[in-house]
């Protein structure tokens, strides 16, 4: 049957068609299907943003993102509050781009040019020549995933947006005086006395039954909660791998020798002068035409007096540069000159002096002076640096094409990592109690949230297959397999017994320090003199803390100064107690020129932001920006 539709396929495409189109006719077609609109989310000066706009640019934003970063967790950008957040710049975008549009802010082709240029990056781009090399300009912007007319647009937008907010942040400023008010009294410091109540001193106070640890253990049991964990077994392909591999033949070893044996010696470095009669590409014939036949006078003359070719170049080179120099341009290599140049000044024999040689600067006359040439090392003497270039070679080259293989052979052998181990001369390792948050000092494929992600998937705890080879890395691959799992669980009472008396013993200590320094503390505040146990003076401030806690520091810095002295208590946690007695303020000690020219500049840069988020929030109220997408949670 389906021969004779193949065969007859244009017979049965015609009555398709009459079949079909009538039924358009006749029954009509849903508009909506074509017409439907995307929800708004947002507008801005009336102009509508729709989940459709909100989409497609977050969905841009992550592929750049993964772009730069290839090992980023996805979770981490497909995530609500991510999303959100792409959405609030568009919001912000859209509002500077009005209001530069409204302000009459544009930025002209030559001033995206020299901004450009600016760029170091782009900068360094520029061949002798003075052009610019476009694959290469193009290939730095593809690694921020954009093409070169979206990052000029994107230029384009960021210098319009300076503008509009260039006269908030241009014109904020602090008096030295408030400043030098403001910082001062930050940095000021308190005189202190501390008692410590540390719980570690009442332990011994604490008494234990097992019906009390084990009431203790039963109500407090996330804290005995252990995570699920895992026994792995995993493999890794890498280049370093796929290298061990590579054999360079004999052959192939002396034919990269031969081919690249300048780049491994070293280039050869000319030494040159030249005479220049200027004649830019862009004059006129005649112009040209005057300057090539002074050019073709110089070099009869130099000709027919070889030694007089510096004396020539002081004289009659228009190259301000080498001139003063009798037109020494010193040592350069293949690519520093511009081509015409180069193909000349290497085509001469030391002392030979060239024909008039035309560039887009003018007419040249090249006499060689000098020749570098760098000792050529030996092939054996190079072999172990051929060797490992050959198979850095050849190994990228291979790798997508063992990659591929690899990844079906983990597939294939979904229960058996051996064998993808023996075959691709891989190191199976095996470890356990891996979890699936990985821990700060967890490195390589363990550390990385995609592959704990696969190992930990509903499938792959179930069936204790492999994960599909995972990109772990550059010209990385990972592929793991679960051979025990322990889920999430609270241990049990005849195992955290001695974990809940420490528990236990620890809580119980801190609670009696706690109640020992209340007391203490509505003592001495009743009777300070009776107060016994405090430490000797000491001056504290955000500076220096002299070895107190954090809670101490901020608690003493932020107790009321208006009777000094004063006592404030301090809970430690599981540390304990503290009371502190605040005796005075210490003013900050006078601070030289320099630290409070400093603190100007700090304090005014974070004021100018202060400010620009408060124009900012004005723009928004102007252009009636709203945002009808609700906020995800924190959770």
């Amino acid at each position: 049957m389906f021969e004779a539709i193949r065969k007859h396929s244009k017979i049965v495409m015609f009555l398709l068609v009459l079949l079909i189109v009538p039924s358009f006719i006749l029954v009509g077609v849903n508009q909506n299907y074509f017409t439907e609109k995307s929800p708004v989310v947002a507008r801005v000066d009336g102009k509508d943003i729709t989940q459709a706009d909100w989409d497609a640019a977050h969905r841009q934003a992550s592929d750049r993102l993964r772009a730069q970063n290839p090992t980023m967790d996805s979770k981490l950008l497909d995530s609500p509050q991510a999303k959100y957040e792409t959405l609030e710049r568009i919001v912000r975008d859209k509002v500077y781009e009005t209001a530069a549009r409204d302000m009459h802010f544009a930025t002209t082709d030559v001033r995206l040019a020299r901004e450009l240029q600016k760029i170091p990056q782009i900068a360094a781009l520029r061949k002798p020549d003075g052009t610019l090399d476009a694959e290469a300009y193009r290939a730095l912007v593809g690694q921020q995933g954009l093409t070169p007319e979206g990052f000029e647009n994107q230029v384009r937008y960021d210098l319009s947006v300076n503008q509009v907010m260039g006269g908030v942040l241009n014109s904020s400023f602090s008096t030295p005086q408030e400043v030098k008010l403001a910082m001062d009294a930050v940095w000021q410091g308190r005189e202190i006395q501390v008692a410590r109540f540390d719980a570690s001193n009442y332990t011994s106070k604490v008494t234990t039954s097992d019906a009390d640890v084990e009431a203790f253990y039963k109500a407090n049991a996330p804290r005995f909660q252990q995570n699920e964990q895992a026994a792995v077994e995993y493999v890794v392909l890498d280049l370093d791998s796929v290298k061990a591999t590579i054999v360079p033949n004999e052959e192939d070893l002396r034919t990269y020798y031969k081919e690249n044996l300048e780049r491994l010696s070293g280039k050869e470095e000319r030494r040159a002068s030249h005479i220049l009669i200027s004649a830019s590409k862009d004059a006129s014939s005649g112009d040209r035409e005057k300057a090539k036949a002074k050019a073709e006078q110089l070099l009869a003359e130099v000709r027919k007096n070889p030694a007089s070719f510096a004396e020539v170049a002081k004289k009659e080179s228009q190259d301000p540069g080498s001139a003063k120099t009798g037109g020494d341009l010193g040592f350069f290599t293949r690519g520093s000159m511009v081509k015409p140049f180069e193909e000349a000044a290497y085509a001469l024999k030391k002392g030979e002096i060239s024909d008039v040689v035309a560039s887009d600067f003018g007419f040249h006359i090249i006499m060689l002076t000098d020749v570098k040439t760098p000792p050529r090392p030996s092939f054996e003497e190079l072999r172990p640096k051929l060797e490992a270039d050959l198979k850095d070679q050849q190994a990228q080259r291979k790798f997508a094409e063992v990659a591929d293989t690899f990844s079906n052979t983990v597939y294939e052998q979904g229960d058996n990592l051996k064998a993808v181990a023996d075959k691709f001369k891989l190191k199976l390792q095996t470890v356990s109690n891996v979890t699936r948050v990985p821990g700060p000092e967890t490195q390589g494929p363990l550390a990385n949230a995609r592959f704990l992600e696969a190992l930990f998937s509903q499938d792959s705890l179930q069936s204790k297959r492999s994960t599909e080879a995972t990109e772990v890395g550059p010209s990385m691959l990972a592929a793991g397999r679960i051979t025990s799992y322990t889920p999430a669980m609270t241990i049990p009472w005849e195992q955290a017994k001695e974990k809940a008396k420490t528990f236990y013993i620890a809580d119980k200590a801190a609670e009696l320090a706690r109640q020992d320094g209340d007391a203490k503390l509505a003592a001495w505040k009743a009777a300070p003199a009776s107060a016994t146990g405090l430490s000797a003076p000491v001056t504290v401030s955000r500076e220096q803390a002299h070895d107190q806690p954090r809670a101490v520091l901020d608690a003493v810095l932020q107790a009321p100064i208006e009777s000094l002295p004063t006592w404030v208590g301090v809970n430690l946690g599981a540390a304990g107690y503290a009371v502190a007695k605040v005796e005075k303020i210490v003013p900050r000690a006078a601070q030289d020129a320099a630290t409070y020219q400093k603190e100007l500049q700090q304090y005014t840069q974070v004021w100018s932001g202060v400010e620009a988020m408060a124009y900012y929030d004005l723009l928004k109220q102007h252009y009636k920006a709203e945002i009808k997408a609700p906020r995800p949670s924190a959770e």
